[in-house]
C-alpha cells in the first residue's frame, strides 16, 4: 500500500504522457518536413545495410469502436483495389531511389485489416515488394490477422509467401466487453485460425489484449487471461485502452460510465503481468511479454531491444520504410509520415510518386534524448556506456536533468555517474519520468493516461 500511495503521489493515476514509440512523439511532426526530406533520406539509404518495410492497409469491414487507428470501413474490395494500385506506384517510386539489391530484414503488413485483401491483391503487393527488396538471411514476414476476416485462401497465400509471424488482436474474450467495444470475436474463431497456422508451420503467434475497457473487472479479465494462456502464444502485448473520443469520434460509442477507474486499470494491468509471469513469460518493457526462447527475449537479454511504432522490437534495421496512407518511415536523420487521408495519399502519389507530407528532422540533441528515452522505456535504466557514440557534453546534460528528479521522486530513482535506474516497484512511472526528458511541449489531451 505504501508504494501504491507513492505512485499515486507521483501522478501515475492523474498524468497523461506519450507512449514514446518514437521521440519526438508523432504529434510533434510538422509539415515543414515533407517530400524533399523524404527523397533526400531515401537517396542516402546505404546499400550494405538491410531495411525494414511496413505496409498500411487502412480498411476494415467492421469498425471497432475502441480503435483510434487511421482506418475506414468498406463493404466491397473496390476501394481497396484502387488504394492498392496507389501503394504499388509508391513502392515502385521508392524503389527507384534505393540501391539495387537492397536487403529487407522485416516485412510487416498492418492495418486496418490486411487479411481483407484477396489472394490476388495480396500476391500483387508481395511481388511488388520483392521486386524492390531482396530478403535478408534472417528475414521475417509478419501480418496482423483478424480471425473474423481471414479466409483460408488468404492465409494459404500468406503461408506460401513465407509468413513467419502473426499478430492477432484479442482485446478481451468476454461477450459483454466485446459488445461494448463493437468487436465480436469468439475464442473458438481465434483458436481455429491459430491451430491452422501452427499446422502450416507458423509457430510465432503474437496476441494483443487491452485493459481499461468498459465492463472489465478482475473476475472477467482473469477468465479472458485463462483462455489466452490455453492458446500458448509466443508473445503477448497488453495495452491500456486510451479513451480519446475528442480525437477518435468512433469512441463516442463506448459507454464512458462503464470504464474502469485509474486504480482498477492498474489492478487489471498487474493481473495480466502476474498471470503471464507465472506462466513463464519474460516481461519486456512496459507492456510486452515473450517466451524465454523467443527472439524478443533474446534481444532484451543481449541489450539489443528497440522501441518503435509497433511497440518493442528485435528489428536489426536502422531504417524503416513505410508505405500507404499515414505510414511513418524512420531514418537516421528523422521521420517522414505519408499523407493520412486515403484521398490525400492517393493524390500525392499520383503527383510525385512519394507521399511524405509531414515529419521531423532530428538534431544531435534530439538523437541523444531519443536514445536515452528508448533505453529508459526498454530497460527502465540508462547506461552511460550505451551512449558512448553520442557527444559527451550532451549526455552530461541529460544526467544533469535527472539529478533533481531523484529528489522529486524519492526512492523511485537511483542516479550515479554511470547509470540512471528506476527502482523496483516504481517502473510504472517510466512514461512520466521519460516525459521529464522531453523538450517538446504538448497538449496532455493528445496522450493517454500513464497507466
Amino acid at each position: 500500500m505504501e508504494k501504491m500511495n507513492d505512485l499515486r503521489r507521483f501522478g501515475l493515476f492523474d498524468v497523461n504522457a506519450p507512449r514514446y514509440t518514437s521521440y519526438p512523439p508523432a504529434n510533434q511532426f510538422g509539415v515543414q518536413t515533407g517530400l524533399r526530406h523524404q527523397a533526400q533520406w531515401l537517396d542516402a539509404v546505404p546499400a550494405d545495410k538491410p531495411v525494414s518495410v511496413y505496409v498500411h492497409i487502412p480498411f476494415c469491414k467492421r469498425i471497432c469502436w475502441f480503435c483510434a487507428c487511421r482506418t475506414q470501413g468498406t463493404k466491397t474490395l473496390r476501394p481497396v483495389a484502387r488504394y492498392l494500385e496507389t501503394v504499388l506506384t509508391e513502392i515502385a517510386a521508392v524503389g527507384q531511389r534505393l540501391p539495387n539489391g537492397i536487403k529487407m530484414a522485416r516485412l510487416h503488413l498492418g492495418g486496418g485489416t490486411p487479411t481483407l485483401l484477396s489472394p490476388e491483391l495480396l500476391q500483387r503487393l508481395i511481388d511488388a515488394i520483392d521486386a524492390v527488396f531482396d530478403r535478408s538471411d534472417d528475414f521475417e514476414f509478419s501480418v496482423e490477422i483478424d480471425p473474423t476476416e481471414a479466409a483460408p485462401e488468404v492465409l494459404e497465400a500468406l503461408v506460401a509467401n513465407q509468413l513467419s509471424r502473426v499478430s492477432i488482436g484479442v482485446q478481451d474474450f468476454d461477450p459483454k466487453v466485446q459488445e461494448a467495444i463493437g468487436r465480436t470475436q469468439t475464442f473458438e474463431q481465434t483458436k481455429t485460425v491459430i491451430d491452422w497456422l501452427r499446422g502450416q508451420g507458423v509457430h510465432n503467434i503474437n496476441l494483443d489484449l487491452l485493459y481499461g475497457l468498459p465492463w472489465q473487472s478482475g473476475t472477467r479479465f482473469r477468465a479472458t487471461l485463462a483462455q489466452v494462456m490455453t492458446l500458448a502464444p509466443t508473445r503477448l502485448a497488453i495495452y491500456g485502452y486510451a479513451h480519446v473520443p475528442w480525437m477518435s469520434k468512433r469512441q463516442t460509442m463506448i459507454p464512458t460510465a462503464a470504464l474502469p477507474g485509474p486504480k482498477a486499470r492498474f489492478e487489471l494491468a498487474n493481473c495480466a503481468r502476474d498471470t503471464f509471469s507465472a506462466e513463464g513469460y519474460v516481461p519486456i518493457g512496459i507492456d510486452h511479454f515473450a517466451r524465454p526462447e523467443d527472439s524478443l527475449s533474446q534481444a532484451q537479454a543481449n541489450q539489443q531491444l528497440k522501441r518503435n511504432f509497433q511497440g518493442y522490437s528485435d528489428d536489426p534495421a536502422e531504417t524503416l520504410i513505410g508505405f500507404g496512407a499515414s505510414a511513418i518511415s524512420t531514418f537516421p536523420g528523422g521521420f517522414s509520415q505519408n499523407a493520412a487521408a486515403t484521398s490525400a495519399y492517393q493524390a500525392r502519389v499520383a503527383n510525385d510518386g512519394l507521399a511524405g507530407m509531414r515529419g521531423f528532422v532530428m538534431d544531435i540533441d534530439d538523437q541523444v534524448i531519443a536514445r536515452c528515452i528508448e533505453q529508459l522505456m526498454c530497460y527502465f535504466a540508462i547506461d552511460r556506456a550505451a551512449l558512448s557514440a553520442l557527444p559527451a557534453d550532451r549526455v552530461a546534460e541529460v544526467w544533469a536533468r535527472f539529478a533533481p528528479l531523484s529528489d522529486a521522486f524519492p526512492d523511485a530513482l537511483s542516479v550515479s555517474a554511470d547509470r540512471i535506474a528506476i527502482n523496483d516497484g516504481f517502473q510504472p512511472l517510466v512514461r512520466i519520468l521519460a516525459h521529464h526528458l522531453d523538450t517538446y511541449v504538448a497538449d496532455s489531451d493528445a496522450h493517454s493516461a500513464a497507466i
